[in-house]
Formats: C-alpha cells, structure tokens, sequence
C-alpha cells in the first residue's frame, strides 16, 4: 500500500511517461461536442479508453449516443472489436451519462512492469477511436440528423 502523496507521484509518474511515450496531440475534450470526450482512465486494475457522453440536457446524450450506437457494428468490425456500448451509466455522484470503451484488466497504474501494456493499449485503441470519429463525426456532431 502507498502513502496519498506516494500515489500521487507514481499516478503523476505515469502519466509523464504516457506522455513522453506517445508525444503526440490526443483528440480527448476537442471533440467540438459540449460535453462529449476521450478519455484514458487507469487504476490499480485496468486501464481503459473511452468516449463519454454528458451533456446536461438529457436528451442531447440520447441523441449522440443513439447516433453512435446506430454505427455499433461498424465500430465494433472495423475499429474495436470489444467496445462496450453503455446508454444509462449511473455514476456514483448520481449523474448519468452515456459511454463507449474498451478495457483492459489486470494491470495497473501502480504497477511500472505493466505500464509498457497499457500505454501500448491507450495508443492503439484512442487511435481506433480517434480514426471512427474523425470518419463519422459530421454525421454525429448533427443534431439535425436523428437517427
């Protein structure tokens, strides 16, 4: 078990060396979508990338995500075979919001000798992600266009 401020140096640690990895521009809050991101995440268990959906009108993460689940099957055949698709993720503080991720367990941040795993992971998977939604993102970012 570490010290919080043992933690933090190791988390601030991974990151830096994610970033020194990969020196490149990630697509993450760019969007161009109010609230809708990319994001890493990493724990002591499992890394994952993400597309979350979170606007604050209800209806407009319905929308999105119903848009991009509508091209579930060309995700899942071309880009990320194991997407998980999730339209009413509850939160602990009791948000809802809509997600579309990949994961990979047993590894951790905590863990240097699985850090090579997971920054490989991250790289491999935003890029699929990224190349999706570069390909689809007009047709999404539409509110017009309804599925």
């Amino acid at each position: 078990m570490f010290s919080k401020e043992e933690a933090q140096r190791i988390k601030r640690e991974f990151w830096v060396s994610f970033a020194e990895e990969n020196p490149r521009k990630w697509l993450l809050y760019n969007t161009k979508i109010k609230d809708v991101a990319f994001k890493f995440y990493v724990d002591n268990k499992k890394a994952q990338v993400s597309l979350e959906i979170e606007p604050k009108d209800d209806k407009n993460r319905i929308i999105y995500y119903e848009k991009i689940e509508s091209l579930k099957t060309i995700l899942l055949e071309e880009y990320l075979p194991d997407a998980i698709f999730e339209r009413d993720l509850y939160l602990e503080n009791g948000k809802v919001i809509s997600k579309i991720w990949v994961e990979k367990n047993q590894v951790s941040s905590n863990n240097r000798n699985t850090w090579p795993d997971i920054f490989d992971f991250f790289s491999d998977n935003m890029e699929r992600f990224e190349r999706f939604f570069y390909e689809y993102e007009d047709y999404i970012k539409d509110l017009k266009i309804n599925t």
